[in-house]
């Protein structure tokens, strides 16, 4: 005697109970989603950004300009936490647009400072607008409430990713400067230009950044 046929009516076929995570990330899903969650950010970002005339990544460093006056070159590397080379090729083309200006140490000729101009005050303006318009974007639809709760659970999830990260602000090891750096998000490498990619950061601290 044949056993009694089951029917699969009903029944919903196995690859749609598939978690739609990667198979390699499915231990991991809230990491996938900060992932992905901070590489549209930096998408995002670079779109409000990109009206001011800038990509990803140099607004970080001019941040820092803005609000510490003439620095030099060297620690402003250290403060934005990205890669030497990085850090030389945003300067040149701010440079060239007339938002930065270098120039010798007059107390070390052989090192460089590095100011912001009176020009870029125009686009210290524009940044602060971009960045107001990407905060609306991004935490649209939230309450002040769960505004608050977010910025409290990312403080709580960035407090684990530096004890994890040597040299991260504010924690034991760091470089002096890095406390006050303006890339305190996570910051660069993205595709920082189309055209040539050259504004790409290998830094960790650069999550916010990165494409990831």
């Amino acid at each position: 005697m044949s056993a009694p046929h089951h029917s699969s009516a009903g029944a919903e076929p196995a690859s749609a109970c598939t978690d739609a995570l990667p198979s390699a990330a499915r231990g991991g899903p809230l990491s996938h989603t900060l992932s992905r969650v901070a590489r549209l950010h930096r998408i995002a970002a670079g779109k409000f950004l990109k009206a001011a005339g800038i990509y990803p990544g140099q607004e970080f460093v001019m941040m820092y300009l803005w609000d510490t006056g003439p620095v030099r070159q060297s620690e402003l590397i250290k403060a934005v936490d990205l890669d030497p080379s990085t850090v030389t090729k945003m300067l040149q083309r701010l440079e060239q647009t007339g938002h930065v200006r270098r120039s010798p140490d007059p107390a070390d000729r052989r090192a460089v400072l590095v100011e912001a101009t009176g020009a870029s005050c125009s686009l210290l303006a524009e940044v602060k607008a971009a960045w107001c318009d990407l905060e609306e974007h991004t935490l649209a639809g939230l309450d002040a409430h769960e505004r608050a709760e977010l910025a409290r659970l990312l403080g709580k999830v960035e407090a684990n990713l530096c004890g994890e990260t040597a040299g991260c602000p504010g924690m034991p090891g760091a470089p002096a400067t890095a406390s006050t750096g303006a890339a305190g998000a996570e910051t660069p490498a993205d595709p920082a230009d189309p055209a040539a990619g050259q504004d790409r950061t290998s830094s960790a601290r650069s999550t916010s950044a990165a494409e990831l």
